[in-house]
Formats: structure tokens, C-alpha cells, sequence
């Protein structure tokens, strides 16, 4: 039986982010904010997309506002909404389905007088309304200077490299500003100016910043992006509300001014990985953004040299126990089915999960190959659990147990605690060496 052995890849993650001239980059998804400690009754700091969903539900359904001569409530229009997604095979649809279905409706609404039941106006203002919902949510500030971002910003900022370290992210919040400005690291967003920052499209393009600028891209735009009445994309100064916030949940654009940011920053993504020996490190990303997939995809094939790293939360598969009339079946679930086909097919992406990892297209769980390693080789947090059954094919108990190892770099939070270490490692190297 194959193996992966935790701690031989933590050695090889903390020797890729050590190697100064190796392009290395961050993606942070949707499950990161979740790795945030809060005080008791006020976790999480921001939902996940299933809670947010929930959440601008909840909110809509309080709005009573009847749209020009409109005959129902947005609240109303709202429900319906999500009956239209819903017959298009969407049995459970959260919110980035919903805003997708609305833009799409919205392209083809000018001029006329009703879709699906909706006026023109009212698709305006339903898409108005759910970014302001999200946008209200997720203007948050961080509890404390000791999150996983924080030691993300600190690990960038005492480090010296030749190139410059790219954090791209699918989020829309302001927490990644924060802590960097809080510890006062620089870095470019693709938006330049005071008065009203315009994004420079040839600086994003040409890569056009000073070296030791961070470089962070917000794929799918953020709660401080607006458009101005020209229609181009700025990026505000402060949150007052906007009439029409930039926040883009898929890759269906509805405005060609929108499109501009989105196409540059994907078109980013896609020139990072095409560089020589580049490693993409993903955190909190579940793999469910086809468009996003195709780009990595298509990056990776083109350029065998670059790595994707996908860090997951969680179990690889759940074990669910059914039973019937004479035995008790032993099922298996697979969390993150789509990410498993990618990494088995595909020999430069690796995932790797709490209780699994996909490595060179090899699906095994993880057991070192060696036992008497020590707290520095272990920096990964890399533990023994439990001994688990083995079953045979049919999914029935053998009577035989192997022991079970759990690898948790797909905790944000432990990836944060992992770059903190590894400062003080390569700090206490220096010191030690008398460089």
C-alpha cells in the first residue's frame, strides 16, 4: 500500500518558500476568513458561501420596497428568483448562483418589457440590493493582530527575494489590506491615484512595480471597487455606499467596463503560472469555480514546470455507517470529488487534505516514513490520530487496522502558524550562522 509522507512535503514547502528567485504565490479562497478565532457567539468573522447566502435571505426578505408600478416587494422578487435558478437544475443554489442568473437576465432585459416576470428596473435593483447585503457583511475588521493573515503579512515582510511574492484571491472583503497595512507592507492592486484610484490596466499587464511591493489581486473584485458614472472601475477611499459595487461571484459579466479588471487579473493568474518553476500554493479554495479551474488548468499543461499546492480543509472523504436488516454497510464520501479528478489527472497539481493527499497524480494517505523526526522537521503539524478498520471492497470491516496520520496545513490557520515558524527558523539560521 502507498503513502504519503507529511513530513518530507513540509520539508519541501518550507524549501520552496525559502528559494528567493522561485516565483511563489498565494491564493486565498472563501474558507480562509473561517480559520479566524473570534470570542464566544461572535465566530465566524465572516460565513462561508453557504451561511452567506443564508444571510442575504434573510436580510432581502425584509425589504418591503415595491419597484416603479411593480405589483410585489423586492423581498417577493427575490423568492422568485430563486425559483428561476432553481428550475435550471440548481436544487440548493447559493448566492453566486443567484447574483450569475440575475446578471444573466440583466444582458438581455434592455428593452425589453418583461423577463421571466421581472422588469428591467427591478433586475436593477435586486442586483443592487444583494451587493449591498454582501458588501455589509463583509465589512469587518480583523479581532486582533495575531490571525492567520497577520502572519501571512509578517512571513512577506521579513523575508528578501529576488521576485515578488502574488497573493491572488476570489474574496471580496478587506481583510488581506488590513493586515498588511497594519504592519506596514506594501503592495499593489492594480489601482493607482488619491482622489479616486483608477485601475491602471498597463502596470497590472507589463508588471510595472517595485520588486519588494506584494503584488495582490482580487479576481473577483471587492466591496471597496465601484463604478463612477462614466463607467469606469475606481476604487473608493473610504466604504461609503455605492450605486454599483464590483463584486463578481463567477466569470459571467454583464458590463464590458466590469470586464476589464476581471479579464487582467485571470489573464494574471494565467501569466504567473506560465513562469518558470512557479508554485501556487492554495488555501481555503474548494475547486468549484469552473472558469478558475480551466485558467490553472490550462497554466499547468502549458508549463510543466509550475506547481499548484491545494491546501484543504478537512477530510479528503467522510465514512458514514447504513444499516439494514442484517449488517451495518460502511460508506465513503468523497468531500471534494471535483479536486480529486483534477490532481489525479493532472501530475503538477497536488491537494493535500487532513487525511489525504493527491501528490503526482497518486491518491494515498499520509504515514512518515520515518519516526524518530523531531519538532523542527514537524513544523507542518503532521500527528498521529487513531487506527482506523480496513475494509475490504464491498466497504465491510476485515478485522485489520492501520494507523491513521492527519497532515493540517489545510487549516489556514495552522498555514499561518506554518509561515510564522518558518520566520523564526530562518531567522535563528542567520543568527546562528553569523551572516
Amino acid at each position: 500500500m502507498s503513502y504519503h509522507d507529511p513530513i518530507r512535503q513540509s520539508k519541501y514547502l518550507r524549501q520552496t518558500l525559502s528559494q528567493d528567485k522561485k516565483p511563489v504565490g498565494f491564493f486565498i479562497s472563501a474558507g480562509c476568513p473561517l480559520a479566524v478565532s473570534m470570542p464566544d457567539g461572535e465566530w465566524p468573522l465572516i460565513p462561508d458561501v453557504a451561511g452567506l447566502t443564508k444571510y442575504i435571505k434573510e436580510q432581502i426578505d425584509k425589504e418591503t420596497t415595491v419597484v416603479n408600478d411593480d405589483p410585489r416587494s423586492l423581498a417577493d422578487a427575490y423568492a422568485q428568483l430563486i425559483e428561476e435558478v432553481v428550475k435550471t437544475g440548481k436544487v440548493n443554489p447559493n448566492i453566486e448562483d443567484i447574483l450569475s442568473f440575475l446578471r444573466g437576465m440583466m444582458q438581455i432585459s434592455k428593452g425589453a418589457d418583461d423577463i421571466r416576470g421581472f422588469s428591467e428596473a427591478e433586475l436593477e435593483n435586486l442586483e443592487k440590493l444583494v451587493c449591498q447585503k454582501i458588501a455589509e457583511k463583509l465589512n469587518v475588521k480583523l479581532p486582533d493582530n495575531k490571525t492567520p493573515y497577520h502572519k501571512l503579512a509578517k512571513w512577506v515582510n521579513n523575508i528578501d527575494r529576488d521576485t515578488s511574492i502574488e497573493i491572488f484571491t476570489t474574496n471580496y472583503d478587506l481583510l488581506l489590506e488590513e493586515a498588511f497595512e497594519s504592519l506596514k507592507v506594501p503592495y499593489f492592486d492594480g489601482f493607482v491615484g488619491t482622489r479616486f484610484p483608477f485601475f491602471d490596466l498597463r502596470a497590472v499587464e507589463d508588471n510595472l512595480i517595485p520588486n519588494h511591493w506584494t503584488r495582490l489581486w482580487k479576481i473577483h473584485g471587492s466591496i471597496n471597487w465601484y463604478l463612477r458614472e462614466n463607467k469606469d472601475v475606481y476604487r473608493s477611499t473610504s466604504l461609503e455606499e455605492h450605486d454599483s459595487y464590483i463584486i463578481h461571484p463567477s466569470h459571467l459579466k454583464y458590463d464590458q467596463s466590469r470586464k476589464m479588471p476581471y479579464l487582467a487579473l485571470i489573464d494574471r493568474l494565467n501569466k504567473f503560472l506560465r513562469q518558470n518553476s512557479a508554485v501556487l500554493i492554495l488555501s481555503g479554495y474548494s475547486f468549484s469555480d469552473d472558469h478558475l479551474n480551466d485558467t490553472i488548468l490550462n497554466a499547468l499543461r502549458a508549463n510543466p514546470t509550475a506547481m499548484v499546492i491545494a491546501l484543504l480543509y478537512g477530510n479528503l472523504t467522510t465514512t458514514t455507517e447504513e444499516k439494514d436488516e442484517d449488517e451495518t454497510v460502511i460508506k465513503t464520501i468523497i468531500n471534494y470529488e471535483k479536486a480529486l479528478h483534477l490532481a489525479e489527472n493532472r501530475s503538477n497539481l497536488s491537494i493535500w487534505t487532513l487525511d489525504e493527499g493527491v501528490i503526482g497524480g497518486l491518491r494515498a494517505k499520509w504515514k512518515p516514513t520515518k519516526f524518530d523526526f523531531d519538532a523542527e522537521e514537524n513544523i507542518a503539524n503532521a500527528v498521529r490520530t487513531k487506527d482506523i478498520p480496513i475494509l475490504d471492497g464491498e466497504g465491510k470491516e476485515t478485522g485489520e487496522k492501520m494507523k491513521e496520520y492527519e497532515f493540517r496545513l489545510g487549516d489556514f490557520a495552522v498555514l499561518g502558524d506554518f509561515l510564522q515558524e518558518l520566520i523564526g527558523k530562518e531567522q535563528f539560521k542567520i543568527e546562528k550562522d553569523g551572516i
